[in-house]
This record gives structure tokens, sequence and C-alpha cells, in this order.
């Protein structure tokens, strides 16, 4: 099965852009086989993408912006449920392939054993879990970098660089508010 991520290649939007880079980036990155699709230059590529793209999941004008992605033709998702799927750990899952051997992620969130709480066996905690137990801790990404932690990454950091970006922010913030 071929991943198809239909893409605008001469987009004058720059957020579109990012959004398919992304996309096509990650795809390269874990080997995953795919057919960047152009829907700039190529009107049957734009009209199959318009036409497949299912009603309940088109803007309200009705025109679907790249990047789109399918799974031959079966309809996988936008760049927002993309992003949501990676960062749940699931894209294989929203991609409708089988996980590489040897993948921490062998099933999806519906075949998963529960844990009481209600995270799935083996599941990193949700983000806003682990802010909640740094708060609980009292500790946060500018202490742990003041004590020289910061250069080793945790796995979750490693694989989420936008999550980073937004630690380093905030640890800058703090910082420009302490030195007040």
């Amino acid at each position: 099965m071929v991943i198809k991520v239909f893409v605008a290649t001469s987009s004058g939007s720059i957020a579109i852009r990012k959004k398919q880079q992304e996309v096509v980036g990650f795809l390269e990155a874990n080997k995953i086989d795919f057919k960047e699709l152009d829907i700039a230059g190529d009107e049957d590529n734009r009209k199959w993408m318009r036409d497949n793209v299912p009603g309940e999941k088109k803007p309200q004008n009705g025109i679907p912006l790249p990047p789109q992605i399918f799974n031959e033709e079966q309809y996988c998702g936008d760049f927002d449920s993309f992003f949501s799927a990676k960062e749940e750990n699931i894209i294989y899952s929203f991609l409708g392939l089988a996980p590489p051997p040897g993948s921490k992620v062998t099933k999806s969130p519906e075949e998963e054993p529960s844990l009481p709480n209600g995270e799935a066996v083996g599941e990193a905690p949700s983000t806003s879990e682990g802010t909640e137990k740094a708060e609980d801790s009292g500790e946060n990404e500018a202490q742990r970098e003041d004590t020289g932690d910061a250069g080793s990454l945790t796995e979750s950091q490693e694989k989420s660089p936008c999550l980073m970006e937004l630690v380093m922010v905030i640890a800058k913030v703090l910082q420009g508010v302490l030195d007040l």
C-alpha cells in the first residue's frame, strides 16, 4: 500500500508549505513509502483529492486544503489529524499501516489493554499529565536546565521538536521574569 500525500508545490501560503514539509519530512525520516501528488500543477490530482475527501472533513467553503493524506483510495486525514496521530504515537494506525517490526507501537489504541487510570499499557503520559506532574513536584524545565540535566533529552522530547521549542520559550520567559 502506498500513502498518497496531496500537496500544492506552488502554494503562496507559508503555513501550508510548512505543513506539507512536516508531513513529507516525517514520512521520509520514518522510511514510510509514499507518493507526493501535486494539486497545483495537475487538475486530475486536484479533482481526485477534492472528490475523495469525505464531506464531514471538508471545510465550510467545501475546498479541502493540502496536505491531504490517503492510503491508496482510503482517506486518512488532513494535517491536523496527522499531527494529532503523530503526537499520540498512533501514526501507523492513522495511516492504515502495520507498525514496523520491533517498534514499541504494535496495536491501535482500541486494541491496547488499558490500565485502571485509562492509559494504555506502554503509553507515555499525555503532555498535560506530564505538565501536572512537573508542577506537582515543583520542578520545571528552567530548573532542570539550571541543574545541568538539560543535555539529556527524553525520548518524547526527541520525537517532538515543537514541544521542545515550546519548553525552551517557556524557560526563556521564566528566566526573564526571574531576572526582573
